[in-house]
């Protein structure tokens, strides 16, 4: 209080922006470089995660997860979380644990790696050409579940971020953008080749297939942040390789274009690969108010006639849709790609395509729900949903042979919805 009464800083507009979307930056195309994909473990209210999604050759997904979590001067949470859902049997696997004696860097390693008692996860250069690096997860989750994988990330395909330097990827809350208040970075592998086994009650699972990864890090306590997520992640073995991802947040009320009061901004950015290579990247701004028109440029997430679930007190879409536009950023192949795909995913009575409707207060560890004032008077929830889909795609025949007259990709895609306030 006292310093505020003697501060020579300039007053600060209450209708000035509080917002730096991400997407905004006309930089679409962000490579990675070794330092993004690094553990920063920072503190404060900081949450860090590093995902690995993959679907087998059975339709098999296969998640595993490392969650860092900071909360003020506390010790930081470390989890590891896995999920391995079979949409055949509808058997659903779930393991989250915290771990002990994390570390990152590992000896010998950069921070790109990271490993406790119950797992490692190395990152190290590939001896194949067209698959120059790769991580290596090695997890004993249980006495009934073993996880050893190999994750590669194709020449053709590099990780991306929204914009270039260190500063790409990252969207800033606050009114200085130098000294902000929080902030959300995502990085990105669109497309992975994962090969290994699961060890299961015993027995012993090929798991062979293709996937992504996620480095994400809120840099703020969540609540502040957004009061949506979205995410898609559909890929395809079909015509070399084709991958499309979005992520997508809508933020609170107090943060955007206009200052406190204004918020309620979405921020949505992905990806397309085609034929095995990084085809398209996207990204777009939706502000309170404005209309979305067609664009060179489209990165949308729709939920279409939603109804109320009485499990969750939330509005639950029916359907969902998610739209791709942009350049081609392949060399020598002139013109747009568009992209979309459908999932129907039913109404709270009658399901499809339904995993789980994941309570998150029931999974985060004691410590933080008993410390961080967030949760109080909120109920988060995740709906996950995964179904063999069409991504209906069209854009130049350089890329894919008959792409100019719109292809129908088969594939998988899964996605969540997720509900914080």
């Amino acid at each position: 209080m006292f310093s505020s009464l003697f501060s020579t800083a300039p007053p600060v507009d209450p209708k000035a922006p509080n917002l730096f979307p991400v997407s905004e930056n006309s930089d679409l195309l962000g490579e990675l470089e070794p330092k993004d994909l690094e553990w920063t473990c920072a503190g404060g209210f900081v949450a860090e995660t590093q995902t690995f999604y993959h679907f087998l050759q059975d339709g098999t997904m296969l998640m595993c997860q490392v969650i860092h979590s900071s909360i003020g001067m506390w010790y930081p949470t470390i989890q590891f979380t896995c999920k391995i859902y079979n949409p055949t049997t509808k058997e659903t696997i779930w393991r989250s644990l915290n771990v002990t004696n994390f570390t990152t860097a590992p000896p010998g390693l950069d921070k790109r790696s990271s490993k406790a008692d119950q797992f490692s996860i190395t990152h190290k250069p590939s001896s194949d050409d067209s698959y120059p690096e790769m991580y290596t997860i090695r997890a004993n989750l249980s006495d009934d579940l073993q996880i050893s994988l190999d994750v590669s990330r194709p020449s053709a395909v590099p990780g991306f971020k929204i914009g270039k330097g260190p500063k790409g990827g990252y969207s800033y809350f606050g009114s200085d953008q130098q000294k902000p208040d929080g902030y959300v970075v995502h990085r990105f592998w669109p497309r992975t080749k994962a090969s290994g086994h699961i060890i299961h009650n015993g027995r012993a699972i090929v798991a062979e297939g293709h996937g992504m990864l996620v480095h994400a890090i809120q840099g703020m306590r969540p609540n502040l942040i957004a009061s949506r997520w979205n995410f898609a992640n559909f890929q395809s073995d079909a015509y070399g390789g084709v991958s499309a991802i979005q992520m997508e947040f809508t933020t609170v009320d107090t943060h955007g274009r206009h200052g406190p009061g204004s918020g309620g901004v979405l921020v949505n950015i992905g990806s397309l690969v085609l034929g095995g290579k990084l085809a398209v990247v996207t990204a777009e701004t939706k502000w309170p108010g404005e209309e979305q028109s067609v664009k060179a440029v489209m990165s949308r997430a729709h939920h279409l006639n939603p109804v109320h679930d009485p499990d969750t007190g939330y509005m639950q879409p029916t359907a969902l849709e998610f739209r791709w536009a942009g350049p081609s950023l392949l060399q020598g192949v002139d013109g747009s790609v568009d992209a979309s795909v459908h999932l129907d995913v039913g109404s709270p009575s009658s399901p499809k395509a339904l995993i789980e409707k994941v309570d998150v207060l029931a999974e985060i560890p004691y410590v933080i729900k008993t410390m961080v004032n967030y949760v109080a008077g909120t109920k988060p929830y995740i709906y996950q949903w995964q179904d063999n889909v069409k991504l209906v795609v069209r854009g130049p025949d350089a890329i894919i042979p008959g792409l100019s007259e719109g292809l129908d990709v088969e594939g998988v895609l899964y996605t969540e919805a997720s509900f914080i306030s």
